[in-house]
């Protein structure tokens, strides 16, 4: 392959791509913004902890990094729920065992960069910040670690530079671009629980705990050294609320009453809330994702809130899906790239509209009795009728269907449950010929 293609950021999406591409034989060149994580400058700030999926998983067997990085990762099977009593609940997320994987974002992004510097037509560029894109022409210009500007030219340009995308930021200076920006009222902080005096895990490693409380929750994912990463979602304003939090004693007060079995796996906790940032989270939606030379991959052309944990998948998938499109398109880019956006949008929004439902799942729903029995329902339909019935998180986390199908058959799965709450029919859910009979009608 002649084309050379240049991805503006070399973050999981730039690192994961730039490898596909190397792989087919094209001239790629990576430029990113921050210094080489492999120096152990990793910049944190973001979350550390991704639950990666089978989605995830499909793009990095592609490349040969699934076994690798699934060996070091530690699988979540279900979420546990903890109360205010600290009493639990655990929640299977799918069936057989099934479970997302715990995996370090640095350490999978570091990978990345290790794999894709074993290819001769592969150019990493570090410390180049992105300050002109120029879609119809494929120039690119950066200013480097020393102040410099530099300028590059190339048949394909790809920004998968993130959320606040340097090329989208150039695209959008053109008639025609929508873009939006939807931030929520909550925010989140990342906090930690440490591991026993042993280095052991003090909770189930083996799961995603959740601390629900109607406005406001907790998370925690774990990490190989025995610790978990917590995160504080909470509104910005409001009571609680980041804004009114002050304090180390309004701290303490707040997880003595929210948060008591918890709060003593966390010594750190003062030190680790006043340390560190406290995030933002927002939805991006923007569209055309091409114009002329130019596209977006990733969290450029479609960021989204981390409750469905698929903003990493989902961005896997666009490169599987593009790296599949130079097949079908024999290698003609105006096609793959038109082919990739019409492809992609739609499920990228489907996404996006249910991470957001996702979490008032996680923050409202999951500890109240008629959830409860929802789940349980719904399990018992998976268990008895797994050809027929699929859970919408089971689409979109154990399968690589559509997420614009999985919003659609989650909607008519709501259906199916609302009946049988309604009419009082969980007795005859082991009623098979029944079951089926009604599982088909209000699936259609």
């Amino acid at each position: 392959m002649s084309e050379k293609i240049t991805l503006v950021g070399g973050g999981l999406a730039g690192g994961l791509l730039g490898v596909y591409l190397a792989r087919r034989g094209y001239k790629v060149k990576i430029f990113e913004r921050r210094s080489d994580m492999r120096s152990g400058n990793y910049e944190g700030g973001r979350s550390i902890n991704l639950a990666l999926s089978t989605r995830g998983i499909r793009a990095l067997e592609k490349v040969g990094l699934d076994k690798e990085i699934l060996s070091i990762a530690i699988p979540m099977t279900g979420r546990m729920i903890h109360d205010v009593e600290g009493r639990l609940a655990y929640q299977p997320y799918g069936k057989d065992g099934q479970a997302i994987h715990s995996v370090s974002r640095g350490g999978l992004n570091i990978r990345l960069l290790q794999l894709a510097d074993q290819y001769e037509n592969i150019e990493l560029f570090f410390d180049h910040r992105c300050v002109h894109a120029d879609p119809d022409t494929g120039l690119t210009r950066y200013i480097n670690a020393n102040g410099d500007e530099i300028e590059d030219t190339a048949d394909v340009v790809i920004g998968t530079d993130g959320a606040f995308s340097a090329v989208r930021d150039s695209m959008m200076r053109y008639p025609r671009f929508n873009y939006s920006q939807t931030y929520e009222n909550h925010g989140y902080k990342e906090l930690e629980i440490t591991p026993g005096d042993s280095g052991e895990f003090r909770i189930n490693k083996n799961c995603l705990h959740i601390w629900p409380r109607k406005s406001f929750m907790m998370i925690a994912l774990p990490n190989p050294g025995g610790n978990f990463t917590c995160t504080l979602f909470m509104p910005f304003v409001g009571q609680p609320g980041f804004e009114n939090l002050q304090t180390p004693q309004e701290i303490l007060e707040l997880f003595e009453k929210e948060f008591p079995d918890a709060l003593p796996m966390m010594p750190g906790l003062s030190e680790d809330f006043f340390g560190n940032p406290t995030g933002a989270l927002a939805t991006i939606r923007c569209y055309p994702w091409v114009k002329g030379k130019t596209a977006l991959l990733g969290d450029s052309a479609h960021a989204v809130v981390p409750f469905y944990g698929q903003g990493m998948n989902c961005s896997f998938e666009d490169c599987i899906i593009l790296d599949e499109l130079i097949d079908t398109c024999e290698g003609d880019w105006i096609k793959i790239l038109d082919e990739y956006q019409k492809s992609r949008k739609p499920n990228a929004d489907a996404i996006a509209d249910l991470a957001v439902q996702n979490f008032v799942e996680m923050r409202d729903l999951v500890g109240t009795d008629a959830f409860l029995h929802r789940k349980h329902i719904e399990h018992d339909l998976t268990e008895l009728y797994p050809d027929l019935f699929h859970s919408q998180y089971e689409l979109v986390t154990f399968s690589t269907n559509p997420y614009s199908y999985a919003k659609v058959q989650g909607s008519k799965n709501d259906n199916l449950l609302d009946h049988i709450i309604e009419h009082k029919l969980e007795s005859r859910i082991t009623e098979k010929t029944f079951m089926e009979n009604l599982i088909k009608e209000k699936l259609a």
